[in-house]
């Protein structure tokens, strides 16, 4: 069973910050802040007054993302930001993030610049350098903190607020992995060329007189052979290692190892950092593959989607949670590999980072605005980076790419060229990688001296000592994945002897702007035997080491993009004198990162921008490849700008409606790079299509037509027959308050930044006739007619009797005498109706039906 977390002075940390930030009345004050700001070159960007002090607890988490080039604390409750940092120049960049309940440390991946900020004072105590790229990590725990340069093999304790060395460093052979703490505050790494596992504790922060001031090795196990495949997770007290090679997995905890064989069908890998709960998975991220160990009981499943590669699973409250970082998802599945949830981040844009801190697991898409926590309920929260857009929108997104075809599987080709060299009673293989035909080669298998040797798939290379000096061997070498054994690739013959020369004594390396690396090297000492015919080159990085190239001189320069850019590495140099005799290695040269021109810039697109003559473009960052991108140049038609700290631009000056072409470049130190290019075209000014304009009923008119607002924010008017203008939808409308019988003419105008446009018309509504009506002639009343007047009252002068049934032109209506035509079905009204007959004569309303409903407020007031 792997125990969980255990005790820690978490809790009395967290109490000390409480109390701090009560006794403060829970504020970050302006001069606290502006403090802050001085000492790191950090810009703040709050939300108003912080509801508390900067101390974070195992309830909040601190996310970088790359895009904006900020760090924001995020509330595990809330799924809030309530704090965020802009760091200076750290845009685009990588950020390592590590954290503890009192402290923050940032290492920029980029420039390797590591910055610390103590979160219960709320000051930044300090800035250090390192070697930039993928090879030196950060550790903290507590009052505890150590840089870990891997290719290297030196283990160095900081001071966590000055970050000044604390005692003299540790020294392993190069290429170790790890360098994390587990729940009691040991920290652990592994030794890959040794197979061990090596426990430190580090120094107290605050010595006692006499007491010791070095960080010290308190366990060293060995859990696997030399040069086998390693990962490795903490625990709550202890560390579990994973030898891929032999598919075995060792628990340290208590005085007595523990081994269990797993049934691996690939190269598996350990969760990063501390796991917790009973169960602890094994990923074989690149068939998607998780097995999951709980005691001496071994499960597995796999993980769901047709994609490449996963991240290793994460074990959180009972799950387990696998990002795939193409797909942009976190897949949670139980101990069964049943799928619970799928957390889609869109517009991810890259690697997915899975934290637990406390009760919440925090998934951080840096390459986004967007993150998720989850707690123990596995509820989700979205997390919104830039909340109330603090810093403005997401740059475009880069579209994930399409999942790769399935690979025909099948076991490996025989290895690369095999090349083995003789020492004193020893030989040195090197060989070339096989082709995994599909399958992940989990490792090598060397024969040749009545052993069999297992090397990682990483390694290709072995040192094989107890040899016999003066006999001939012939080693070979083949091999292994998941589908079976390869064919043996055979070295050439070779004879240990002890008339080998002395290794070089020192190599130096230095990175190019070109992408090459040189590596020099003084000649070797043949001491007085045979000469020196050749140099064999071997590169480590962080947890591998592979044979480089051989050289016949004391210089050799490795070919831009052999090494990967941003990553670190160092070199060894063997002599070979004419006998096939090889010194030891050299000591390891200095550590160097590779890097060359910065790639072009990602999705460069057009943003829309309501301004005339002016184009905007945005874009997602450049691949550094190696060294920070110090600007952009920025071309769009033929004025050029450079662009510092940001990832889009505006221009203006240019024609309405015009094509621009643009091109973005990135720099770095390496030069600039190649160009991303787009179209950006400015607003014109509206064009407008008439339709055909027509009344629509009495009292209002249609007039449809189109707008082209040529991508210019447009609002439509129209006037009539000279008016005031009043607002229409730019894709025409109806107008209505007319009246009937009238004839209107029009003007449309369409209106944006770069200009208007506008067309005339005219629309006439026809006349409404009023009807006279008698619906029951009682008594032959209506026969004789119905009387008009000059007035709108009975008692005025009659002008003449209408028959039922004629109809009459309704000009308007007013209010007169009242008329009582009820008892013969009609209405009971003072409404008259003035028409123009016998001169100007109104009529009844009383004894009139008007077209279009018997409306008479359709008509004009009088």
């Amino acid at each position: 069973m792997v125990p969980g977390r255990t005790p820690s002075s978490r809790a009395v940390a967290l109490t000390r910050l409480r109390r701090l930030s009560r006794s403060r009345g829970g504020l970050v004050t302006f001069g606290v802040v502006i403090g802050l700001l001085a000492a790191l070159g950090i810009t703040l960007f709050g939300l108003g007054s912080v509801n508390h002090a900067l101390a974070t607890s195992n309830a909040s988490a601190w996310l970088f993302s790359s895009t904006k080039g900020e760090v924001a604390r995020v509330n595990g409750e809330t799924g809030k930001v309530d704090t965020r940092f802009k760091v200076v120049d750290a845009q685009g960049h990588v950020i390592q993030v590590s954290q503890s309940d009192r402290y923050l440390m940032l290492r920029d991946l980029t420039t390797g610049k590591v910055s610390s900020l103590d979160l219960a004072t709320l000051q930044i105590s300090a800035t250090t350098q390192t070697t930039a790229g993928l090879g030196v990590t950060l550790a903290l725990s507590g009052d505890a903190a150590f840089i870990v340069d891997a290719v290297q093999g030196v283990l160095r304790q900081l001071d966590p607020i000055a970050l000044t060395p604390m005692g003299e460093p540790l020294r392993f052979p190069p290429g170790v992995l790890g360098g994390t703490f587990d729940g009691a505050g040991t920290l652990w790494l592994v030794v890959p060329s040794e197979g061990t596992v090596v426990g430190v504790h580090p120094a107290p922060a605050h010595p006692s007189p006499g007491a010791a001031v070095n960080p010290t090795v308190v366990r060293t196990v060995p859990v696997a052979d030399p040069d086998h495949d390693l990962s490795m997770s903490t625990l709550g007290a202890g560390v579990a290692v994973l030898d891929s090679t032999a598919g075995t997995l060792t628990t340290v905890q208590g005085d007595q190892p523990r081994v269990l064989k797993i049934p691996l069908a690939g190269v598996g890998t350990l969760p990063p950092g501390q796991s917790s709960g009973d169960s602890l998975p094994v990923t074989v991220v690149d068939s998607r593959h998780v097995y999951v160990v709980n005691g001496n009981h071994v499960g597995d499943f796999a993980v769901p989607g047709n994609g490449g590669a996963v991240a290793p699973a994460v074990a959180f409250a009972g799950r387990f949670y696998v990002a795939d970082n193409s797909a942009g998802t976190v897949y949670e599945l139980d101990a069964n590999g049943a799928l619970m949830n799928t957390i889609n981040i869109p517009g991810a844009g890259g690697q997915l980072e899975l934290t637990i801190r406390g009760e919440h697991l925090f998934i951080n898409a840096p390459n986004s605005s967007s993150a998720r926590v989850v707690d123990n309920h596995h509820r989700v929260k979205v997390v919104d980076k830039y909340a109330n857009n603090i810093l403005g929108a997401d740059p475009p997104q880069v579209p994930p790419p399409a999942p790769p075809k399935p690979p025909t599987v099948g076991p490996p080709s025989a290895p690369g060229k095999v090349n083995a060299t003789a020492g004193n009673a020893t030989v040195h293989l090197t060989w070339s990688p096989a082709n995994p035909n599909g399958s992940p080669v989990t490792k090598y298998v060397v024969e040749g001296d009545g052993k069999l040797h297992e090397v990682g798939a990483n390694q290709r290379s072995v040192d094989i000592a107890g040899l016999t000096n003066g006999q001939t061997y012939t080693f070979t070498v083949y091999a292994v994945n998941a589908k079976g054994t390869g064919p043996k690739r055979a070295a050439n013959p070779v004879m240990p002897s002890s008339d080998v020369p002395a290794p070089p004594v020192s190599v130096t390396a230095k990175e190019n702007k070109d992408g090459t690396v040189t590596i020099t090297w003084p000649a070797a000492d043949t001491l007085g035997r045979h000469p020196v015919v050749r140099y064999d080159l071997t590169q480590v990085s962080a947890g591998a080491s592979a044979p480089l190239n051989s050289a016949t001189g004391t210089t050799y320069t490795v070919p831009a993009g052999q090494l990967t850019y941003g990553t670190q590495y160092a070199f060894t140099v063997t002599a070979i004198n004419d006998k096939g005799g090889a010194s030891k290695p050299s000591p390891l040269s200095n550590t160097v990162v590779p890097y060359t021109l910065p790639g072009a810039p990602r999705n460069l697109q057009p943003v829309p921008v309501d301004a005339k003559g002016t184009i905007s473009v945005a874009w997602q960052p450049a691949a550094n490849n190696g060294r920070p991108v110090t600007s952009y140049q920025v071309t769009a038609g033929s004025q050029t700008q450079t662009v510092s700290g940001a990832t889009s631009i505006q221009f203006a000056g240019f024609p309405d409606n015009a094509p621009v072409p643009v091109t973005v470049k990135a720099v770095n130190l390496a030069g600039t790079g190649p160009a991303a290019n787009t179209t950006a075209t400015t607003i014109g000014p509206p064009t407008l299509t008439a339709g055909q304009a027509g009344a629509q009923g009495y009292n209002a008119i249609n007039v449809p037509f189109t707008t082209n607002n040529h991508g210019g924010a447009t609002t439509c008017s129209i006037s009539l027959n000279g008016g005031g203008a009043v607002g229409i939808g730019c894709n025409g409308g109806q107008v209505g308050g007319l009246w009937p019988g009238n004839t209107y003419n029009f003007t449309v105008t369409a209106t944006n930044r770069a200009g208007s446009a506008r067309f005339s018309g005219s629309v006439a509504t026809p006349a409404m006739n009023g009807t006279v009506i008698c619906p029951n002639n009682v008594n032959g009343y209506c026969s004789s007619g119905i009387w008009t007047y000059r007035t709108p009252t009975q008692s005025g002068t009659a002008v003449r009797a209408l028959p039922v049934g004629r109809a009459f032109r309704a000009e308007c209506w007013t209010s007169g005498g009242n008329v009582n035509a009820s008892p013969w079905g009609a209405k009971n009204t003072n409404v008259w109706i003035r028409f123009t007959g016998n001169g100007t004569e109104y009529f009844p309303w009383a004894w009139t039906r008007l077209d279009g409903g018997d409306n008479f407020r359709a008509l004009p007031g009088c």
